[in-house]
């Protein structure tokens, strides 16, 4: 009698416990092997391949194909094809139906650290890999079932300049928004360390501020921005670091809003500007920039309030303008700013599609929209083939219902998220269904036999939990409804380990 009622008491410590971290999933990390922070967390090896069908498929390069699949073995993309011709080459395998494959998306102009982003948010929600545009340096990360992140570390400024004078730091660091230079030398000597700390490019400002509804305009933390003109990067120390930059094999990115800053950057030779101006810019330098082949990264959304309202001229002529001329263009929201999405935002996407079509939109200009936030952004960021799916490209793989292009919102909300080979959200499959639990619980205890025993055990279900007590290890392994995770829990110490995804563990064992 006793034994029976610690056993009862023990399952609803642990049904509270469940139920108690099933209301805060956030607190668990998608991050390396341990999803918890315990250390002991188990996550599956990645299946030796999978193959994903759909009613139709876009590879980042080509128009969208109709009734394909993809084939992915372990983190790679390995072929895509016809299901039919597919089909002898892997049992793993998932019918998404009426939806569309997509390679993952590229954000090309993020600060996840410095504004304190939830990475494993924007991984979610469709994002698998950020170039991050200002913050503190560190060396590239992530890309197996993690976020993807490339740093250029600290934006080099002028003293006393942006971004320093907005956003703090006093005399900035490696370690802040900005790091501030005063000679050619100096100029040097930090760009040597950025790139020696893992910095994959290097970002300037040459900023002077005063543009009509820039963000940087506005008061931070109540305080308003100090009188302009802010001092800017003389023109020999911006050519000094665009210089050395790419004697060491990286690009040089810039921060400018106005016409001054841009002849600047151009003089010095820039490959990207990580906006489009603000201010409304002179027509030969659009078509300088367009000549000399600069790179612009979109962040309409961001900056919609940049016109000025006498003349209505700012950031929607320019795109305009640009586009006519020929420009390059690769998609950036900036995540970590206001009022934009955690992850894919449809609405920068929408403004791209109509500043950048001309006076009619066709379906070339639909799928070109969607080429810059995949193989166009891989592509300028020096990371083909990441970007596409196409034969020995990352395992980066999202998939919404219904058709992207006829509408770009639903992206915001995929319903598979594929990092590395590792799946990150997958809802198109009843992963719950009785016979998919049996299978799983089974193969799971005649794989961890020391931490599952004895095998067997009947499957009980309570509110959104499925889980199977293990006496003789006083273990509990369980499934939630809720979130469709793994969840394993020795009693005696009354810790619940989340050890990710079902869809994770499916392949590995056979169960799919």
């Amino acid at each position: 009698m006793k034994n029976r009622k610690y056993s009862i008491n023990i399952k609803n410590l642990m049904l509270s416990m469940m139920l108690w971290q099933g209301i805060s999933l956030s607190a668990f990390s998608h991050e390396g092997v341990d999803h918890t922070g315990s250390g002991t967390s188990e996550v599956p090896e990645l299946p030796d391949c999978q193959i994903l069908a759909a009613t139709r498929l876009f590879d980042g390069i080509n128009f969208p194909q109709e009734n394909m699949a993809v084939l992915i073995e372990g983190n790679t993309i390995k072929q895509v094809d016809s299901l039919t011709k597919l089909n002898g080459l892997c049992v793993n395998q998932i019918n998404l139906g009426d939806a569309t494959i997509l390679p993952g998306f590229i954000e090309s102009h993020a600060h996840i650290r410095f504004q304190n982003v939830d990475k494993n948010i924007v991984l979610e929600h469709g994002i698998t890999t950020v170039q991050e545009t200002g913050g503190p340096l560190f060396a590239s990360e992530g890309g197996q079932g993690t976020l993807r992140l490339f740093s250029v570390g600290p934006i080099i400024q002028a003293v006393g300049g942006y971004p320093l004078n907005i956003f703090g730091g006093g005399d900035g660091g490696y370690d802040k928004i900005g790091i501030h230079v005063a000679s050619i030398t100096e100029a040097e000597e930090v760009v040597t360390t950025l790139v020696a700390g893992g910095a994959t490019a290097i970002k300037i400002a040459l900023e002077p501020g005063g543009e009509m509804g820039a963000p940087w305009m506005q008061p931070h933390a109540g305080v308003l921005p100090p009188p302009t003109p802010w001092p800017i990067l003389s023109q020999d120390i911006t050519n000094a670091i665009v210089a050395k930059a790419h004697e060491l094999g990286k690009r040089v990115l810039v921060h400018v809003g106005e016409n001054t800053g841009f002849e600047r950057a151009l003089n010095a030779g820039v490959d990207e500007f990580a906006h489009i101006p603000c201010a409304e810019i002179d027509e030969d330098l659009l078509q300088r920039a367009v000549d000399q082949g600069v790179t612009f990264v979109t962040t309409i959304d961001t900056l919609s309030s940049c016109v000025n309202s006498a003349t209505q001229k700012g950031i929607h002529s320019n795109t305009m303008s640009l586009a006519s001329k020929g420009a390059k263009f690769i998609y950036g929201s900036e995540i970590g700013h206001d009022n934009v999405p955690w992850g894919i935002n449809g609405e920068e996407l929408h403004k791209i599609l109509h500043l950048t079509s001309g006076e009619s939109i066709d379906f070339a200009d639909v799928v070109n929209v969607l080429k810059s936030v995949t193989s166009k952004a891989g592509e300028h960021l020096r990371l083909a083939p990441l970007g596409t799916l196409t034969p020995g490209a990352p395992a980066d793989v999202i998939a919404v219902r219904g058709n992207p292009f006829e509408k770009f919102k639903i992206l915001e909300y995929p319903e598979l998220v594929i990092s590395g080979g590792r799946t990150i959200v997958n809802k198109f499959i009843n992963q719950l269904s009785a016979t998919t639990l049996e299978c799983f619980f089974a193969w799971a205890e005649g794989t961890y036999p020391n931490e599952l025993a004895p095998t067997g055990a009947s499957t009980e279900v309570s509110n959104a939990y499925s889980y199977r007590y293990y006496s003789s290890t006083n273990a509990y392994l369980g499934v939630s409804s809720v979130d469709n995770h793994v969840y394993y829990m020795k009693a005696e110490d009354g810790l619940l380990q989340n050890a990710g995804p079902l869809s994770n563990w499916l392949p590995v064992s056979g169960c799919q």
